[in-house]
């Protein structure tokens, strides 16, 4: 106030008058001197109460006004010289000007009160984003978080609880002032909860009230209680997370709005980085996925035999594509006595790791049995009888086709359960289906019918593909077709095998463009 004390010395100079401003500080009960014209001015005998009031004081050596402010304010005149005495004129002239003064030093002061007030609420801010900035999951840094909350807005009891959807509950992942084990999981749906209210209806909520003790958060709800919800916020509005609790607050005074508004800001904070860490999660278990549906890809594809194992008695080119990373179509190849070779092709249902945990037991059930029966059907009823177990758990079946080419005998034999594209062409391009009279393996226990037809060694071409390949379909939604795929392998029938197998997928690639794929692909080709 030295602005104000020059003011008041100016005045004594033009006046002959002394002037002082006396008020009543934050916590005392006396007024004292805030400014005055010189030392020797005293403090009046009689303060008036309405502010503008102005009372002679000092049997008239002084007057005193009471000055319009928040605070308690005086004014006085006097003493002055001998040959002045201190008149009203006098107080009208320096009210105004002391008016002005003491309102400014009330704003600064009020400002500077609210700016330290801002301070500790930035800094808190500030020191949280630093802890969710340093931690993926929320656990690392809730004790943390709940210790500088309670100790700005000064509450002896937190938690945070977060949302847990499987179970609809609201779960403790953090507590102060009483075990975590002791909070126990609130349904979302609880009618009694502040919490659950709360994160129903994503507003803030006080409770205030002595001896309340909030439902199920009696653990630590103690007379009062601020209860702010999580928000995590999107595009299109906000998704509740969580609740923060703060109760038992050391002043006892209530919770203000202004502690609401800064919690919630806190708890903005919070919602964002408990979805940061379920995105990170997330994103780790995908890639894990990921990295295991490759993994699983990579050996369905080594369980599927090599073609050079039957040459040079047969000469055989043979793809498979998994509509998902694995899948269940499979074939397989044996190298029988006399120099007849075995040819298998088979489509579990579905498709997926239940088929695919069908193909691998067929696969290797196959192989043993293929060369103790030389009988088709009848190394097929060995062979659903291996498998009876899994398949009637999963209520999966399999179609499938087993041929034997013997080139020496010039016989084809075989038996087909329910596979319906299994074809010989013949060097003049002629198709001979090569009928599924028996229903797929698993539906009934009977052994599969054989059947055979001629067959002239190098020239005949036994085709065998899977539904997925007739099947598929391109962006307007229409099938290839087993006729087109016929036709350009009776146009590419004195090519080599593996000509002919590349020549359909480029087919099955031009007609689905980018279209995904319903159903697993697999061809087989064989000339022996």
């Amino acid at each position: 106030m030295k602005e104000l004390e020059a003011v008041l010395i100016a005045f004594r100079e033009g006046t002959h008058c002394e002037a002082a401003v006396w008020g009543i500080g934050d916590g005392r009960s006396s007024p004292t001197v805030i400014a005055r014209s010189s030392p020797k001015v005293q403090m009046p005998d009689v303060l008036p109460d309405e502010p503008g009031q102005s009372i002679p004081t000092n049997f008239g050596t002084q007057i005193v006004t009471r000055v319009p402010s928040v605070k308690k304010i005086w004014l006085t005149v006097g003493p002055c010289d001998p040959s002045f005495s201190p008149e009203d004129r006098h107080i009208k002239l320096l009210m105004p000007v002391v008016t002005q003064f003491t309102q400014a030093a009330l704003e600064v002061e009020h400002a500077a009160t609210e700016l330290a007030e801002r301070y500790e609420e930035i800094n808190l801010l500030y020191t949280i984003g630093e802890i969710l900035g340093r931690t993926v999951t929320l656990e690392d840094a809730a004790a943390t978080i709940l210790t500088e909350i309670s100790e700005t807005v000064g509450a002896r009891v937190a938690s945070i609880l977060v949302h847990d959807a499987r179970t609809n509950t609201l779960q403790a992942v953090a507590a102060l002032g009483v075990p975590k084990e002791e909070i126990p999981p609130i349904s979302a749906d609880d009618p009694v909860s502040v919490s659950a209210r709360v994160f129903r209806t994503q507003h803030p909520l006080i409770v205030v009230g002595k001896g309340v003790t909030f439902g199920t958060e009696s653990p630590y709800g103690r007379g009062e209680m601020l209860s702010v919800p999580i928000m995590w916020t999107t595009p299109t509005g906000g998704q509740p997370l969580g609740v923060v609790n703060l109760a038992d607050r050391r002043s006892r005074q209530p919770f203000t709005a202004g502690d609401q508004k800064l919690v919630t800001a806190i708890a903005t904070q919070i919602g964002t980085a408990i979805q940061n860490a379920r995105l990170v999660s997330a994103s780790l278990d995908r890639q894990r996925l990921l990295q295991e549906m490759s993994l699983a890809h990579d050996l369905q594809m080594k369980l599927l035999p090599s073609t050079d194992g039957v040459s040079p008695e047969a000469e055989v080119t043979a793809r498979v594509v998994p509509a998902e990373s694995v899948g269940g179509d499979f074939y397989q190849l044996f190298k029988l006595r006399d120099k007849a070779t075995g040819v298998m092709i088979g489509d579990v249902s579905g498709h997926g790791y239940r088929a695919a945990l069908i193909m691998a037991l067929a696969m290797s059930a196959s192989a043993i049995h293929a060369q103790n029966f030389v009988n088709p059907g009848e190394m097929l009823g060995a062979l659903v009888h291996s498998l009876r177990e899994e398949l009637e758990t999963t209520e999966m079946f399999i179609s499938m086709f087993y041929g034997v080419v013997d080139p020496e005998k010039g016989r084809l034999t075989y038996a087909n359960t329910g596979h319906p594209h299994a074809f010989v062409i013949s060097e003049e391009g002629t198709s001979t289906r090569l009928s599924a009279v028996n229903p797929p393996l698993g539906m009934l226990d009977e052994v599969p019918s054989t059947a055979s037809l001629s067959w002239v060694g190098r020239k005949d071409l036994l085709v065998l593909f899977t539904d997925g390949v007739s099947d598929a379909r391109n962006s307007r939604d229409e099938r290839l077709g087993e006729e087109r795929v016929l036709e350009l392998i009776k146009e590419n029938r004195e090519n080599p095998t593996k000509v002919i197998v590349d020549r359909v997928f480029k087919m099955l690639e031009v007609h689905t463009r980018a279209v995904p794929l319903r159903d697993d692909l697999t061809l087989v080709v064989v000339r022996s």
